[in-house]
């Protein structure tokens, strides 16, 4: 039970990035339009964040800071101002989503408008980042979210054809969409489960649960128990949406539609059941959001920040979480579909990928900071393999939406 509550942190972590909003229906979508063809990306973005957040996460344990603060230190103010700008404009626009895939969960639990329900689950989300304890929030939302597993058991239920799924993951094709929409789709799918607000998430708040040393045992347990179960979560929404979609071609584009294989195993308890896994996953990625654009912020400009101070402590952290919401909820009130602002928001942070974890592989190498604890010679080469991978995703991702129409 102690190593599962070890691992909350890392499963709170991977759903801002593998199952947000967005990725609930990229996810069902990738499923729909090609089959498995996918699963290769999911495990590959799975491999890497795992190497990076062990980096992370044994800087956060070693030195006792975060990652930004130590960016900012190590690589100069001018280059961490530039990460800054870049890794907040990303996670407050997708803070923005994620109030609105939380509104779109209670939707479609009541039948009441999102947008009515855009400004309640805002004031939910900063409620909880303001008086919640950190570990107590990791460990219900992290859990909760656990949830979205029936769409893995709903597998079960279904006419699940295993042998085609086992050749579609093996054996990708583009039926007929165009190879550009499938590079597309590729990227955008890498681009959500290596996002930097995860790194940067899951560094302070291995700083917020004052890790030591003694603790990189149960910080490696976090990375590898839930980035992994992330990622599978993720591939189930692609598994069940190959066998009820794809066999007839069908597209789609909203919540009611990814539930839809979970309603057909298990009819109304299903649909229960997936609309909790829904508010729980974007609650959860909500709070991580928020969290990173205030943790970037504050380290960067050496304040006092963390849920592990009072408020009054850590005042302008907290002000900067008020303002990220608030933003949030004004660019919903455009009202831009949260979905499609996510999916555009994956290909900016594919973009941007390049600026966070260079910064890490360098930090995670420097003797001042870890001493014995730098990277060894697996950690450096699977680092500097899958840094080539982030340059070459962040180089496609703006041809690619171009020339698509953002995979369309």
């Amino acid at each position: 039970m102690r190593k599962l509550l070890a691992a909350t942190l890392g499963v709170l972590s991977a759903i801002g990035g593998f199952v947000d909003i967005g990725d609930l229906v990229a996810a069902s979508q990738a499923g729909a339009r090609f089959g498995m063809g996918h699963a290769w990306v999911l495990v590959l973005g799975v491999v890497g964040i795992c190497a990076y957040a062990d980096m992370a996460g044994r800087i956060a344990a070693v030195s006792g800071r975060a990652v930004f603060d130590l960016v900012r230190e190590r690589l100069g103010p001018r280059v961490a101002l530039l990460n800054l700008v870049a890794s907040y404009l990303v996670t407050v626009l997708t803070l923005a989503a994620e109030l609105g895939g939380l509104a779109l969960a209670l939707q479609l639990a009541s039948r009441v408008s999102y947008l009515l329900w855009a400004p309640v689950a805002a004031f939910a989300v900063w409620l909880v980042l303001w008086r919640m304890r950190f570990q107590l929030m990791e460990r219900v939302f992290g859990l909760t979210g656990l949830t979205l597993a029936v769409f893995a058991v709903a597998l079960f239920w279904l006419p699940t054809d295993w042998p085609e799924l086992a050749r579609g993951a093996l054996h990708p094709q583009e039926y007929g969409q165009g190879w550009g929409a499938y590079w597309f789709v590729a990227v955008a799918l890498f681009a959500s489960t290596v996002s930097p607000y995860e790194v940067f998430f899951f560094s302070s708040g291995g700083v917020e649960e004052n890790w030591t040393a003694a603790d990189l045992a149960d910080a490696r347990t976090s990375v590898l128990v839930g980035f992994p179960v992330g990622g599978f979560l993720a591939l189930s929404l692609v598994a069940t949406a190959t066998v009820v979609f794809h066999p007839y071609g069908a597209s789609l584009s909203s919540l009611d539609e990814v539930a839809l294989p979970v309603v057909l195993a298990f009819g109304s308890v299903g649909l229960a059941i997936v609309a909790l896994a829904f508010f729980a996953v974007t609650f959860g990625a909500a709070l991580e959001t928020g969290l990173s654009a205030a943790y970037a912020a504050a380290q960067y400009f050496g304040w006092q920040w963390g849920k592990r101070v009072s408020p009054r402590e850590a005042a302008r952290f907290h002000s900067v979480l008020l303002l990220s919401v608030l933003l949030g909820v004004l660019v919903l009130g455009t009202t831009v579909d949260p979905v499609r602002l996510t999916e555009h928001m994956l290909i900016v942070s594919a973009v941007a990928l390049p600026l966070t974890y260079l910064p890490i592989l360098i930090v995670a190498n420097d003797r001042t900071y870890l001493g014995d604890r730098v990277n060894g010679r697996m950690s450096n080469l699977l680092g500097a393999v899958f840094l080539v991978v982030i340059v070459a995703a962040s180089v496609a991702a703006i041809p690619l939406a171009v020339s698509t129409g953002m995979g369309r």
